[in-house]
């Protein structure tokens, strides 16, 4: 299983209406990629002082690297990554990415 890691800097004008929005745009992927599990979102809760001002997360979970490979072209992933990308502090500057093979030992 590959454990797709995403954090963000929302821009400070982003409601949370967008963000909510954006939220069900990247979830509903679920129903056209086969592969794609579990999808959670939150805002960073830690105590610890590390966070570099990425306010928000969420986590994708797919079956495989293949699932993960095909989510990361399809152009309804692309119309949502674009849209999240829209909303953040400096484009893509305000992303981070980190993906996970969980099937690793």
């Amino acid at each position: 299983m590959i454990r797709h890691c995403v954090f963000v800097r929302f821009r400070g004008d982003v409601p949370e209406d967008e963000r909510v929005a954006i939220h069900a745009d990247l979830e509903a992927l679920r129903q056209v990629i086969d592969g794609m599990d579990t999808v959670q979102f939150s805002a960073n809760v830690s105590p610890e002082p590390f966070a570099r001002g990425f306010s928000h997360g969420f986590t994708i979970d797919f079956r495989d690297v293949a699932a993960r490979d095909a989510y990361l072209v399809h152009e309804a992933h692309q119309r949502a990554g674009a849209r999240l990308v829209a909303a953040l502090e400096g484009g893509t500057d305000g992303l981070m990415v980190f993906d996970l093979d969980l099937t690793k030992k």
